[in-house]
């Protein structure tokens, strides 16, 4: 199972126009980009009547897995 995850094949495309990463185009980005979205949900949910421990731990989990989506995206990131 761990060899689904270790092969390297690109997980999102680049976008066309800008500099980041594009929509998934394999099911571990897809799973990524779900997991990203629950995280930062789930820590909206729990820190919702403390704005300042939001804001800091809504942009670190934000950030947090940059490094991976830029690894897995097609062509790597740049001005396009």
């Amino acid at each position: 199972m761990l060899h689904l995850f270790i092969d390297n094949r690109p997980w999102f495309r680049a976008k066309r126009r800008g500099y980041g990463t594009g929509l998934p185009i394999a099911w571990q980005g897809w799973l990524l980009l779900l997991a990203h979205i629950a995280l930062i949900t789930g820590i909206a949910v729990m820190l919702r009547d403390r704005p300042m421990a939001l804001t800091i731990a809504v942009i670190l989990a934000g950030l947090a897995p940059m490094p991976l989506y830029r690894a897995r995206t097609e062509g790597g990131w740049r001005w396009r």
